[in-house]
């Protein structure tokens, strides 16, 4: 069963007594006995688990795990510090710095941005080894889109950092006038250079935070 242990535990309970959460329930542990499946079991919620509801500032939204061993860790984007850098890694990166926007030490381990209000979350949240998007049709988006849109419903402005087409189809469920909503190319090497360096998404997304009185994410 969902434990978060914050306020996001309500829409979880409400969430995994209906059908459509129970046979993704079933069908993930025989997965999860039969083969590989990341991120390991007790870390499928932790971009939740970091950043409460009320929390969050911001909302990046990824496709589905990395599926080699070591990487996902529940957190969309995220590798475990010492694992090497997805290419989509590098390039957020690349466009942080040439942004010029307020930074930290880097890491892979994005725990720090989750910490300080940035949801880090993915459509899907399982994959099986080696084989990408293989638990697409599992029926976490049900979850998931149910998350972006309580966010979106929500009257706390937000940024929603949306990369690549599969992201801004979530455009549709942010209903509240008041968030911030970003979209561009993914920033993956096969479309990084069509749109996503040079966005500005990042700057932008700590403008609007400091105009709505929120302290500015420290990328």
């Amino acid at each position: 069963m969902i434990n978060v242990g914050n306020d996001w535990q309500g829409l979880m309970d409400e969430e995994q007594g209906k059908d459509y959460y129970l046979a993704l329930r079933s069908r993930l542990k025989e997965a999860y006995r039969k083969g590989e499946v990341y991120p390991p079991m007790d870390e499928i919620f932790n971009a939740f688990r970091l950043t409460p509801f009320s929390s969050v500032k911001v909302v990046i939204v990824g496709q589905d795990p990395y599926h080699e061993p070591g990487q996902a860790m529940g957190l969309s984007f995220s590798v475990r510090e010492g694992c090497e850098e997805p290419p989509s890694l590098r390039n957020i990166h690349q466009e942080i710095v040439e942004e010029g926007v307020e930074q930290g030490p880097w890491s892979s381990d994005l725990s720090r941005w989750a910490r300080q209000g940035v949801l880090l979350l993915n459509s899907t949240l399982t994959v099986e080894a080696h084989r990408a998007a293989s638990h697409s049709q599992l029926g976490w988006e049900r979850l998931t889109d149910r998350c972006i849109e309580a966010l979106g419903a929500d009257t706390r402005p937000k940024v929603f950092m949306l990369w690549g087409s599969h992201a801004r189809r979530k455009a549709q469920l942010v209903t509240s006038p008041v968030h911030l909503i970003l979209e561009s190319a993914h920033p993956s090497p096969l479309s990084a250079y069509r749109g996503f360096f040079g966005n500005g998404h990042f700057r932008a997304c700590n403008d609007f935070l400091r105009s709505t009185g929120q302290e500015p994410i420290v990328w």
